[in-house]
């Protein structure tokens, strides 16, 4: 069968819709955490949205008559690839904040100055961060975050179906959310780390002024390092858990900033 015999058998309507539906599933293998990794190949990507697609497309258009004319396809498929970009922020404001716990930390105990000043490759390689972006995507996966973001997106077309239009401030309200939000979670994330490190730079800073002749420098980093790395092994199964709810609320408000006028 050629190609033009299966875009006559499909029909006109299900190609449009279907290249609609691929319009707002792209975003997510450009923002969302996990799809948008650049250890995926393009080509891969590629050839799971179209899988997605065809799974989606008949669901989406299920009852819709999609317009043909150039003019209303195009204003479609800009709406859809606005809604697919507002759902795939809000999910990648977790893996951002995530990130930026890990900066936090790696900034506190050092490790950022070692990546800063590397004689041997020349390249910033933060540890902590890395590290807490794989914990992040371990959890993604135990979970089952790829499955519950494809749903999350399946879902997205009960609340604004192929044909209809989403509320614009709702969009930015909770676009504008989610980067506020990343702060404070990164916050909420390192808490307990960057309060242990503090009390140990406060005391430190005590017996420096006790016994002036020691280097607490020479002293202090070690101390920093290995108070730093036991609290980050004793926090991480609970951040695991903040991940795996931040999650689940991230989907959540994402859904929500999309809703229908």
């Amino acid at each position: 069968m050629t190609l033009e015999e299966l875009l006559r058998h499909l029909g006109e309507n299900q190609v449009a819709g279907f290249m609609l539906v691929l319009g707002r599933i792209g975003p997510l293998f450009v923002l969302a955490p996990m799809f948008s990794s650049k250890l995926i190949p393009a080509r891969g990507k590629s050839v799971c949205a179209v899988a997605l697609a065809v799974g989606i497309a008949p669901m989406a258009l299920a009852g819709h008559a999609v317009p043909l004319d150039v003019g209303s396809f195009a204003e479609l498929m800009l709406k859809e690839i606005l809604v697919g970009l507002a759902y795939a922020f809000a999910l990648s404001a977790l893996f951002a904040a995530v990130a930026t716990a890990g900066s936090f930390l790696d900034t506190l105990i050092g490790f950022s100055y070692g990546a800063l000043v590397d004689p041997v490759t020349g390249n910033q390689s933060a540890v902590l961060t890395q590290a807490y972006i794989l914990v992040g995507i371990l959890v993604l996966i135990a979970i089952g975050g790829d499955q519950l973001m494809i749903k999350g997106l399946a879902r997205s077309y009960d609340l604004v179906p192929l044909l209809d239009s989403p509320s614009l401030p709702a969009i930015a309200a909770g676009a504008q959310s989610a980067f506020a939000q990343v702060f404070l979670s990164s916050l909420e994330l390192a808490a307990p780390i960057v309060l242990a490190i503090t009390i140990t730079d406060a005391a430190f800073g005590i017996v420096s002024r006790v016994v002036p002749q020691l280097n607490v420098f020479a002293v202090g980093f070690p101390a920093k390092v290995a108070v730093g790395l036991i609290m980050i092994g004793v926090s991480l199964p609970f951040a695991a858990g903040w991940i795996a709810d931040e999650l689940q609320r991230s989907v959540a408000t994402a859904l929500q900033s999309i809703r229908l006028n």
